[in-house]
C-alpha cells in the first residue's frame, strides 16, 4: 500500500457528504491519533501527523468555518506541508499548561524550543526543523504554545527506526526544557509506516 503524501481537491468531500460520516471519521481518526501521540516532559505533547490526520483537519476546518469548497485551496495549502513526504516524520507539538499564569511564564522561557526537538535512533541524533510558515517564537523570546516540526531521516536512519524493538528517543535540548522519552514499541511501529 502506498503512503499518500498530499491532499488534493479530489480528496475533499462536499460538506453535506462529510456531515453524514463526520462522527464515524472523527472516532476512527481519533483512535489512530492516540497511537501517534507522545508526551515529552511535564507539559509538551507531540501529535505525529499523516495523510489521515490532515484529511480530517481540512474537513473539520471547512465544516466548522462553513467556507465550502472555496475555502478548500487555502486549507490544502496550510495543511499539506504537515503530511510526511516519505523520508520524514512531521509533528504538531503543544505546550499544554492549564493555568494561564504558569503557561505565560513557561512560554516566556521557551523561546526557540522548536529548534531543539530531536529524535535519537541507535545513538544517532536527528534534529527537528521548525515549519517555516511563520516564526513561532516572538522577538521577545516567547514561544507559541503550538509548534510544527519536521524530522528528516536518511535511509540508514529510517532502516534503524523501522527495526522492531529499536530504541527511539524523542526529546528537547532546550536549556529550560531538556526532557526526553523512549517511544513505546507500538508508537515506533505506527510511525515507521510514515516512511516510504
Amino acid at each position: 500500500m502506498s503512503v499518500r503524501q498530499e491532499l488534493t481537491m479530489a480528496d475533499i468531500l462536499p460538506m453535506e457528504d462529510y456531515a453524514k460520516i463526520r462522527s464515524e471519521k472523527r472516532r476512527e481518526i481519533a483512535a489512530k491519533k492516540r497511537a501517534r501521540r507522545v508526551e515529552v516532559g511535564p507539559f509538551v505533547t507531540f501529535y505525529f501527523e499523516n495523510f489521515d490526520t490532515m484529511w480530517l483537519q481540512v474537513h473539520e476546518m471547512i465544516f466548522i468555518e462553513k467556507g465550502g469548497m472555496a475555502q478548500a485551496p487555502d486549507e490544502l495549502a496550510a495543511y499539506n506541508p504537515l503530511i510526511p513526504k516519505g523520508r520524514e516524520l512531521v509533528a504538531t507539538f503543544m505546550i499544554e499548561i492549564d493555568d494561564p499564569i504558569r503557561r505565560k511564564n513557561a512560554l516566556a522561557q521557551l523561546g526557540g524550543v522548536e529548534e531543539t526537538a530531536f529524535f535519537q535512533v541507535n545513538g544517532q541524533k536527528i534534529p527537528g526543523l521548525a515549519e517555516e510558515d511563520q516564526d513561532r517564537t516572538t522577538a521577545e523570546g516567547k514561544a507559541s504554545s503550538v509548534q510544527f516540526v519536521h524530522f528528516p531521516f536518511t535511509e540508514a536512519q529510517i532502516e534503524a527506526f523501522r527495526a522492531p524493538g529499536a530504541q527511539v528517543i524523542l526529546g528537547f535540548s532546550h536549556p529550560a526544557y531538556s526532557h526526553m522519552v523512549v517511544l513505546q514499541e507500538s508508537v515506533r511501529a505506527e510511525l515507521s509506516r510514515d516512511f516510504v
